[in-house]
């Protein structure tokens, strides 16, 4: 019973320091945020616009933020166990030092399924439903959901969309046919709408490539023969970090069937996917900051080497994942490398105090 009563006072230091912590970094955040968008204020678009945007965006933001949030939580919540003597008085109990780690780890377990069901099924529609919103806004209900297009290849034809509407149009397509060697065939439609099973192009203007020159012909509407569906055009011209699990490996497939690269959309799926041997990853380097070279220093500075151990650790992410690209290993690699240098170096350091 004992046992029970001191884990519970562990998990709810614990897990109050993390709330606040991704309170205060939401917090600040927000204002950061709001202050740099002001600048985007125009015509429909007010100043309490684009705080109501911002606040749209606050699960995902969640999400982005639940590593640090882990962290330096974790740091604090032991630390100032540590600074009032309650884990020495603990340890002189007889309570382990794996015993007390268990007593961290616990509710890490209801961050995770939050951190996990926010980051799967909330702040992708919210993140989708608020750049509609704002575009439709500021430039009306026609309003496009995403800005700047992509490029897509399908066989030996390239695709360059411009923009995909909350309707699923799709704005100025442009195609190139190659026959393997040269260009035989381009042509632009202004607009693609899907009508449940197939594409129809509107307004095509087609330039034909042969040995007698060019010709141009055009035309009010066709039919676009593509494997290509609404859905995986969203996922193409969303960003790849607020889209669900299933959607970046379903992505990732299309691709590689086309026999293209998918390392950015496995990348993400990865990070998803490992977050919570990521998530205990960081407990476990927190709590060895706590117990070992960290122990007798002030709350202010283990905070301020939590923060640099989080910015080093996603840092190491974000360099590892161009790198995955460059010198062809497993994007995997890109989240399993930092995260496997934050258990061994949590163990170590654990090692030594003995």
């Amino acid at each position: 019973m004992l046992l029970d009563r001191l884990d519970r006072y562990i998990a709810r230091n614990v897990l109050g320091a993390m709330l606040v912590v991704q309170v205060m970094v939401l917090g600040l955040d927000l204002v950061i945020s709001y202050i740099n968008d002001l600048g985007d204020v125009s015509g429909n678009y007010s100043a309490f616009d684009v705080l109501l945007y911002l606040l749209m965006r606050l699960p995902w933001r969640f999400y982005e933020y639940a590593p640090v949030a882990v962290l330096i939580g974790a740091l604090v919540g032991l630390g100032s166990m540590a600074s009032s003597n309650e884990l020495t008085v603990m340890r002189a109990a007889g309570r382990s030092l794996g015993r007390i780690l268990i007593g961290v780890l616990k509710p890490l377990l209801l961050v995770i399924l939050i951190t996990m069901g926010i980051g799967e099924f909330v702040s992708p529609a919210t993140e989708q439903h608020a750049a509609a919103w704002r575009l439709e806004q500021s430039e009306g209900a026609d309003a496009v959901l995403e800005r700047g297009g992509g490029w897509q290849r399908e066989g030996d034809n390239f695709y360059r969309f411009g923009t995909i509407r909350a309707d699923d149009t799709v704005i100025n397509v442009r195609r190139y046919e190659y026959d393997g060697q040269r260009l035989v065939e381009a042509s632009e439609a202004q607009r693609a709408v899907w009508n449940g099973k197939a594409w129809t192009l509107e307004n095509v203007k087609t330039t034909y490539f042969d040995a007698n020159g060019t010709r141009v012909e055009s035309q009010p509407t066709a039919t676009w023969h593509t494997d290509l569906t609404p859905a995986q055009l969203n996922r193409l011209l969303r960003p790849l970090n607020s889209q669900r699990m299933s959607s970046l490996w379903q992505y990732a497939s299309y691709l590689r069937s086309q026999g293209q690269e998918a390392t950015q959309p496995l990348l993400y799926f990865w990070q998803k996917s490992l977050l919570p041997v990521t998530l205990a990853g960081l407990v476990l380097l927190a709590a060895s900051f706590v117990f070992g070279p960290l122990r007798s220093v002030a709350a202010g500075t283990r905070i301020f080497y939590g923060v640099i151990v989080g910015l080093s650790f996603k840092y190491l992410q974000d360099l590892l994942a161009p790198a995955s690209v460059l010198f062809g290993f497993s994007p995997s690699l890109a989240v399993v490398v930092p995260t496997a240098v934050c258990y061994l170096l949590g163990f170590w350091l654990l090692r030594r105090t003995g």
